[in-house]
């Protein structure tokens, strides 16, 4: 596979999850691993994870592995992940202040560029290296600091409007950590997260 064409939903989210584990891997000092090593940490086939791999080269020898550092710059390309990547977080409350504390994030390329709330007594809050902003502010803000993915980390009955606030200012990729459904337009990336359902999911295999 070309790494210019566009991948599948599958093999994007299945590429997303090696890249995890390889960074964590990079952290613990491992040179290189193996395609079953990445199996035990994410659950996927070997044989799955060889042949997701072996379609875009060579990264691997028979009873060898991988190199980690390789294998890792190449799933970042693969991914277009190289480079920074500016996010605005909307919610300074005790989730997004979680999520701007964690170095998630900056492992990944991704920097957490702006915070905004509603709440005057969060507003000029420091949180990290940021001060929380009025959303009154995000348009000109999102634009200033070239803005293009959302966190949204507010309770479900905010998120719309946060969501709106956000496309409003030029964002096309929202990353929801409410419960709610969002409304927006065609042309903008919606990703919801919910702990609740992602442990339905494990309870599944493990019960049945």
């Amino acid at each position: 596979m070309n790494t210019s064409e566009r991948l599948t939903v599958g093999v994007a989210a299945r590429l997303s999850r090696y890249l995890q584990v390889l960074t964590q891997a990079r952290k613990m000092g491992k040179d290189r691993i193996s395609s079953q090593e990445i199996a035990e940490y994410t659950n996927i086939n070997a044989t799955q994870i060889r042949r997701d791999l072996s379609a875009f080269g060579r990264f691997g020898k028979r009873g060898v592995g991988y190199r980690t550092d390789a294998l890792l710059d190449e799933i970042r390309k693969i991914l277009r992940t190289q480079g920074q990547h500016n996010l605005a977080l909307v919610g300074a409350g005790r989730l997004g202040s979680a999520i701007a504390s964690s170095p998630i994030f900056a492992e990944h390329g991704i920097h957490i560029a702006a915070i905004f709330d509603t709440d005057p007594e969060k507003i000029g809050e420091r949180i990290g290296e940021l001060r929380a902003s009025s959303m009154d502010d995000i348009a000109q803000i999102c634009r200033e600091r070239n803005i293009i993915v959302g966190v949204i980390a507010v309770p479900a009955e905010s998120a719309q409007d946060a969501a709106d606030a956000l496309i409003d200012a030029g964002v096309k990729i929202v990353f929801n950590y409410s419960e709610a459904l969002l409304d927006t337009p065609a042309d903008v990336q919606v990703h919801t997260s919910n702990p609740a359902v992602e442990l339905l999911y494990a309870m599944y295999f493990h019960l049945t």
